[in-house]
């Protein structure tokens, strides 16, 4: 069987997932995976899903914008609801379990929502790909038993990307984007000022027009990741007087570009073998 036939074997196995539940909470990120699987959950389900999209300090004005037109351009069923992650000692102090803990508060808001909305089941963008990752947010999901059709019909990333593609739909390319939060090197605390300053910072790039980028906030020092093939661009002593004025007006002291470019997740690298081991998924 060809690759082609394969993926949508995979497409109509996760329409049949999706139609075996009557009522249907996505948690929704605006992401390719949640915005996928919202669009394909509201094509099994109609108005008896509902993308729950959560709002908070980690989330970027633009992102949540984003994430809110394409729902509403495709007539899918939205509600955005307020976490309170930024509350929790535990998240703030921004350990190897950060993700745990922002999982939880968001997975326990949701879980109140299906109870008073009479929905049956809550389900999230995990896919294949994800499962050898470092993302201890899956054992929240475990926890609060939230579904995870993508990797159940067993799609990778590439493959959703594809399926998303052939839909037409706008976001099959989109670059990835983790929350704000991830940006914070470990054991610096998360504040709203740290989001915003980051936030900012991933404005200006956007502005200066590159598209797949992270602020990494360090303290005094902010390091610049730029995707490898638009790093010529960056490697300019033009915009190394842009990046240098925008960086230090939002109050760092040292403005540096990563050599090696953008690697998602690249603040996992200094984590302990012991840290990496106690995030996994049980």
């Amino acid at each position: 069987m060809d690759r082609v036939a394969i993926v949508d074997q995979k497409a109509e196995r996760l329409r049949r997932i999706l139609a075996g539940h009557a009522r249907l909470i996505v948690a929704y990120s605006g992401g390719v995976d949640s915005a996928f699987l919202a669009w394909m959950a509201h094509q099994a389900l109609g108005d008896q899903m509902l993308a729950v999209i959560a709002d908070s300090p980690s989330l970027a004005r633009t992102q949540l914008q984003d994430a809110l037109a394409f729902v509403r351009q495709h007539e899918i069923p939205v509600a955005v609801v307020e976490t309170e992650e930024l509350k929790n000692p535990d998240y703030i102090r921004n350990d190897a379990m950060r993700c745990f803990h922002c999982k939880d508060e968001l997975f326990t808001v949701l879980e109140r929502y299906r109870a008073t909305g009479g929905f049956d089941a809550i389900a999230y963008g995990v896919n294949t790909d994800d499962q050898g990752d470092f993302r201890p947010g899956q054992q929240a999901a475990l926890e609060h038993h939230v579904l995870s059709p993508l990797v159940e019909a067993g799609l990778s990333k590439a493959e959703i990307r594809e399926l998303a593609r052939q839909a037409g739909l706008r976001v099959w390319d989109k670059p990835a984007s983790a929350c704000l939060s991830s940006r914070m090197e470990y054991g610096r605390a998360v504040t709203p000022e740290a989001l915003g300053v980051i936030e900012r910072g991933e404005d200006a790039l956007r502005a200066f027009g590159f598209r797949q980028f992270r602020v990494r906030h360090h303290g005094e020092i902010v390091r610049i990741e730029i995707a490898s093939e638009e790093l010529p661009r960056a490697f300019t002593a033009e915009m190394a007087r842009e990046f240098t004025a925008v960086f230090k007006e939002l109050g760092f002291k040292f403005v540096t570009l990563d050599l090696e470019g953008f690697h998602s997740g690249s603040m996992n690298r200094l984590l302990s073998a012991e840290d990496l081991l106690r995030s996994r998924p049980l």
